[in-house]
């Protein structure tokens, strides 16, 4: 007998490979850096980078050490670049695996060179710079010094320093003054940079909604990160269909229960929702251990039976309730239920769940939790 997938979230590889065709058609003259950061937004860092690579992928993006070290160890070659280090990070195994680190400032620089020194071999090292994103990266009152000392190393045979590079705050905001600004200080620090010395194999500040919206951003490199995924990174700046890409990601349930209550009948926890008449309601199983957002209950969008439903009070830990109406509903336990997908079959997509969550589609697929099976289509 074949177990029934409880949840479960089936991912087809086909879209991440035309999502990355279709951004390398938007940006030419760049290279291609797909992010793989959070288990690839929750769609599976490993069967996606292969993905994104078969497509043309010259690069790989992870935020932190242990993702990009898991790749090298699940037998993926080529560029990997990783950019969110602590003190006493993994320096000596990632110089070891050959993948390229971002460095911020004089601690990080220091501890890479002493990981190099113990490795044998000069350590690929991208300069970040920050232009008005105010997060990681030198602030240009120290970039001077972050450089010379940069060139020294290389000079000493320690690091080569692979890239430059930098982070739009706005790039989902079209035509926010910011995005101007942090171009035209990205280019007075690159140009400090190589008046220094440095010769980079790339530069590089376009993240997806510039890749998208802003050809003048696109340098050596774009890293495309939510777009790859076919998921737009902001409402403002289209659909998926109109932008070109396709979601990777459907959401799929089976339906645990189905049974009829009363009217007056109140529904999950706290009774935030009432039944207004008799009425059929079905059970889902998923909830907020799998990633289900509990801020949008009550009005995240479910296809059941043919017809678009809204969850019906909380949604709980492990499950949440979809009010089916009175009268013949055609729904029965174990048909199927699609909490969001790409939206060509009349399912909810990921950005109907941001809104009913009063979130960002990054956060609706990127939160699906490990105990959701991934099922890969087009591998």
């Amino acid at each position: 007998m074949n177990e029934t997938p409880r949840v479960f979230a089936e991912i087809d590889l086909d879209a991440v490979r035309g999502n990355v065709r279709a951004l390398r058609a938007m940006a030419p003259r760049a290279e291609l850096m797909a992010v793989v950061k959070a288990d690839a937004y929750g769609h599976g860092a490993v069967p996606c980078a292969r993905a994104a690579q078969e497509a043309g992928a010259s690069w790989l993006g992870t935020a932190t050490p242990d993702e990009a070290l898991a790749l090298r160890a699940a037998g993926i070659d080529g560029r990997i670049m990783c950019w969110l280090w602590t003190p006493g990070g993994p320096w000596r195994e990632a110089v070891e695996a050959d993948i390229d680190v971002s460095v911020s400032g004089m601690w990080a620089l220091e501890e890479v060179q002493e990981a190099a020194r113990a490795a044998g071999r000069p350590a690929r090292v991208h300069l970040k710079a920050d232009t008005g994103l105010g997060r990681n990266g030198c602030q240009p009152a120290d970039w001077a010094q972050l450089v010379q000392a940069a060139v020294a190393a290389q000079a000493e045979g320690t690091v080569k320093v692979t890239g430059l590079w930098s982070h739009f705050a706005c790039a989902d905001e079209p035509g926010h003054p910011s995005i101007q600004l942090q171009l035209a200080a990205f280019r007075d620090m690159l140009a400090y940079a190589e008046k220094e010395g440095v010769d980079p194999e790339v530069r590089h500040i376009a993240n997806s909604p510039a890749t998208l919206t802003l050809p003048d951003s696109h340098f050596d490199l774009v890293r495309t990160g939510l777009a790859v995924y076919g998921v737009s990174p902001a409402p403002e700046l289209g659909t998926p269909d109109q932008l070109g890409l396709r979601p990777a990601m459907t959401l799929k349930a089976t339906v645990a229960l189905v049974k009829t209550v009363p009217a007056g009948h109140g529904v999950s926890y706290g009774h935030h929702y009432t039944t207004a008449t008799e009425t059929a309601l079905a059970l889902i199983p998923a909830g907020y251990a799998d990633g289900i957002p509990r801020h949008a209950s009550g009005r995240a969008p479910v296809l059941v039976g043919g017809q678009v439903r809204t969850a019906a009070g909380r949604v709980a830990m492990d499950q949440f309730v979809v009010d089916l109406g009175a009268g013949e509903h055609g729904v029965r336990a174990g048909d199927e239920a699609v909490l969001f997908g790409p939206g060509e079959h009349g399912e909810p997509t990921a950005e109907d769940w941001a809104q009913a969550a009063d979130t960002i589609a990054y956060e609706i697929v990127t939160r699906i939790g490990g105990r959701v099976p991934r099922v890969y289509r087009n591998g």
